[in-house]
């Protein structure tokens, strides 16, 4: 039995309402509830049992009373969904509408919040993993179309599996609307994320209507930390925090000959990833101080600290980040700054101080829901505001934009080093 058609049953035995279509319906569905409800009293609640995931507190366990929804929004609900079934100029499936209708409700009330299917859910690994990747997609500005513009689609990539193809205009991804204003980098990384996470995009044909789709970021990026020396100072390139940056920095900083008298960060594109591990790589640099607090609704749950020996405790630290560093970046950042610990160099930061846990539904399927915040050290928010650098830097948009980010930190290194002799 379809399983719009026993929640259609469920809504109409509560509220007293239903149409000649839906009746038939309830007809059809009345054994299936019978055998579901047996063991309840009343068609008056949903149980919700208890869930857990990787030391993630579920489902409550609790009774959603369904009586707090007005019967008239219950009613309107099914005719929608009796309408779209009946009237729509294309065959819809009952299970894609509910679907949709999951969605809608996450996303209008948590532009983080996803359902996840058996395929989505499957990737839960890329969440702690951390791995970084995109759409399978490019695009440049013409100024002719005055439009980005496609110019690749990878074979069997998500962008192709959502039906984007060479030629299309972008005109939005998330919560950006695109013009000339953006560079390629803009773009790539607004396509860019944790893999496994999705992205909207809105898109079109040339001179006909816009589309949108929900893409999932499955084509892996380079994600290895890159380490390099200039003027005796190690710069570290971390684009995303995984489970073994902390190892992998100490073993690439092993293989430096000669000494290093300071450390540059650079966290710019870095969209977060695990953050435990941000707090591992900021234990190297700290000994026993606070790098973020979590925040739930009920108050602050989990206060994280550095642990540990800080082997580069004595160190100058510098870090670069841009508009695109997110999340666990963004803890690391504002917990070496708030400590005194690093000088903080370009960009105000993307300003996702969010947490999303991934919880289990059965099935093979989840939902990922804003639970909590991050906290700087001191309990100021990082969500919609960022982490504001203490010397702003915005380069020009062109290909030398690398040499002067790295001219200017290495310069304030120098100074640094100066004021300390």
């Amino acid at each position: 039995m379809r399983f719009s058609a026993v929640i259609t049953t469920l809504l109409i035995g509560v509220m007293g309402y239903a149409s000649a279509f839906a009746n038939q319906q309830a007809f059809d569905a009345q054994a299936d509830v019978d055998d579901l409800m047996m063991d309840t009293p009343a068609l008056d609640a949903l149980d919700v049992a208890p869930n857990h995931l990787y030391g993630i507190d579920g489902l409550h366990s609790g009774r959603v009373p369904l009586n707090t929804i007005s019967p008239t929004t219950l009613k309107t609900f099914v005719q929608v969904v009796d309408l779209m079934r009946r009237e729509y100029i294309e065959p819809v499936d009952d299970e894609m509408l509910f679907y949709h209708a999951i969605h809608g409700m996450l996303n209008r009330v948590d532009r983080n919040a996803e359902f996840l299917d058996a395929t989505a859910f499957a990737n839960l690994s890329s969440f702690t993993t951390g791995n970084v990747a995109g759409v399978g997609l490019k695009a440049v500005w013409k100024s002719q179309d005055a439009h980005w513009v496609v110019t690749e689609v990878t074979a069997d990539s998500p962008a192709k599996t959502a039906g984007i193809n060479v030629g299309d205009y972008l005109h939005q991804i998330g919560d950006i609307k695109l013009n000339q204003s953006q560079t390629e980098n803009d773009i790539i990384q607004l396509l860019s994320g944790i893999a496994g996470s999705s992205v909207d995009i809105t898109y079109s044909r040339a001179g006909r209507s816009k589309q949108s789709a929900n893409v999932i970021r499955n084509q892996v990026q380079k994600s290895s930390i890159e380490v390099f020396v200039q003027n005796d100072i190690a710069v570290i390139k971390l684009p995303v925090f995984q489970n073994n940056t902390r190892q992998d920095m100490i073993n690439r900083l092993a293989l430096i000959e000669g000494q290093v008298r300071g450390v540059v960060i650079d966290l710019r594109n870095n969209p977060g990833g695990v953050l435990d591990s941000a707090a591992e790589v900021a234990s190297l640099f700290m000994r026993k101080q606070v790098v973020t607090q979590v925040q739930n609704r009920s108050g602050i749950e989990r206060v994280i600290e550095t642990h540990g020996s800080p082997v580069l405790e004595s160190m100058p630290v510098i870090i670069l980040q841009n508009r695109y560093s997110a999340s666990a970046a963004e803890v690391l950042a504002s917990s070496l700054q708030t400590h005194g610990r690093a000088l903080i160099v370009g960009e105000t930061s993307y300003g996702k101080g969010s947490v999303q846990s991934v919880i289990p539904l059965g099935n093979n399927q989840g939902i990922k829901m804003t639970t909590a915040h991050y906290l700087t050290p001191d309990g100021k928010k990082i969500d919609k505001i960022g982490v504001v650098p203490d010397v702003s830097f915005k380069p020009p948009s062109n290909d030398s934009q690398d040499d002067e980010w790295l001219r200017l930190s290495l310069d304030l290194m120098e100074q640094a080093k100066a004021n300390q002799s």
